[in-house]
C-alpha cells in the first residue's frame, strides 16, 4: 500500500473547506490578545490538530461504510472496498491519527486536550448518521465547524462569541452543499434504506433546504464581518473576501441550475474550496494591512 492511497482516502485535498476557517480562528485570537506577530508554535500545533482529526474522521467513514460502498456503483471503486487498503491498515490509520490529534491538543493548552475526546467523537460519530437521521448533513457541518472554535480556543485558552459565529457558518454552509452532494446517491439512498434530505424530500425540496442553509451561512458571515469591522477596524479586503464567499455561495446553486447534476463536482468542491480560502486569505490580510 502506497502512501498516496491513503491520501486518497482521506481525499486530503478537501482539507480546504475547514483550515481557512481554522486560519481565521487563529488569527482573530492572535489579534484579540494584541499580537501582531505569528506564534508558530501554536500554528503547527493547530495545523496538525487540523490534518490528524480529519484524516481520522474521512478514513473512519471510509471504514465504517466499506460495505455500503461496496454496494454503490459511484464509491465502488474506493480503497477499502477496491481493496487498495485493508480494513485493518485503515483502522491502524485512524488509531494513529486520532492519538496524535489528542497528543498535539495536549502541548496546546489544558482546554484543548479536555475537549479533544469530544471532538473525536463528533467527526468520527458523522459516519453512522446517516443509518439513522436525514440530519446527517448538519453533523457533518458540525464537525467542521470546530475549526474556527478550536483554533481559537488553542490561542487564547477560552470561548468567544465571533468565532462560535463562524461555527455556526460552517455548519449551516456545510450541511448546504453537502446536500447538494447527497443528490448524486438519492436511488442508491432510497433502496438501501439511508437517509439524507435528498432521499427523504426529493431533488426539488432538497434544493430549496440547501438554499436556505446557505441563507443562514450568508447571514451569519456578514455578522462576523460586521464585529470585526466594529471590534477589529477591518475594512477593504476584508468586506472584499466576505463578497467573494456570499457569491461564489450563489454561485453553486446557479451552476446546477435544472438539476444539472453531471456539474456537482464543480459547484461541491472547486467552488466551496475556492471560497473558504478567499474569505480568510482577505481577512487575515486586511489584519496587516
Amino acid at each position: 500500500m502506497k502512501i498516496g492511497s491513503f491520501f486518497s482516502l482521506v481525499k486530503f485535498s478537501h482539507t480546504i473547506f475547514a483550515l481557512p476557517f481554522a486560519m481565521l480562528g487563529f488569527f482573530i485570537a492572535l489579534h484579540h490578545d494584541g499580537m501582531a506577530s505569528i506564534r508558530f508554535k501554536e500554528l503547527g500545533l493547530i495545523l496538525l490538530c487540523m490534518v490528524t482529526a480529519r484524516n481520522a474522521a474521512m478514513a473512519f467513514n471510509r471504514w465504517a461504510d466499506r460495505f455500503i460502498d461496496l454496494k454503490n456503483k459511484r464509491t465502488a471503486t474506493r480503497e477499502i472496498p477496491s481493496g487498495v487498503i485493508s480494513p485493518n491498515a485503515a483502522f491502524l490509520f485512524i488509531l494513529v491519527n486520532s492519538v496524535v490529534f489528542m497528543g498535539s491538543a495536549w502541548f496546546l493548552n489544558s482546554l484543548c486536550f479536555y475537549l479533544s475526546p469530544l471532538a473525536l467523537f463528533i467527526v468520527l460519530g458523522y459516519s453512522y448518521t446517516k443509518r439513522f437521521s436525514w440530519l446527517c448533513h448538519v453533523f457533518l457541518g458540525l464537525g467542521l465547524s470546530l475549526a474556527p472554535v478550536d483554533a481559537y480556543i488553542a490561542v487564547t485558552g477560552h470561548f468567544d462569541l465571533l468565532p462560535i459565529l463562524y461555527g455556526v457558518a460552517v455548519i449551516a454552509w456545510v450541511a448546504g452543499f453537502d446536500v447538494l452532494y447527497a443528490l448524486q446517491d438519492i436511488e442508491f439512498d432510497k433502496s438501501e434504506n439511508l437517509y439524507s434530505i435528498p432521499s427523504k424530500f426529493g431533488i426539488n425540496k432538497a434544493m430549496i433546504i440547501s438554499s436556505f442553509l446557505h441563507f443562514i451561512c450568508a447571514c451569519c458571515i456578514l455578522t462576523c464581518a460586521w464585529f470585526l469591522y466594529l471590534d477589529y477596524g477591518l475594512q477593504d479586503w476584508m468586506w472584499l473576501g466576505t463578497a467573494g464567499f456570499l457569491f461564489l455561495l450563489f454561485y453553486q446553486h446557479w451552476v446546477i441550475r435544472n438539476h444539472q447534476l453531471d456539474r456537482i463536482n464543480l459547484a461541491f468542491f472547486t467552488t466551496n474550496g475556492v471560497a473558504s480560502v478567499f474569505l480568510s486569505l482577505m481577512t487575515i490580510l486586511d489584519f496587516y494591512l
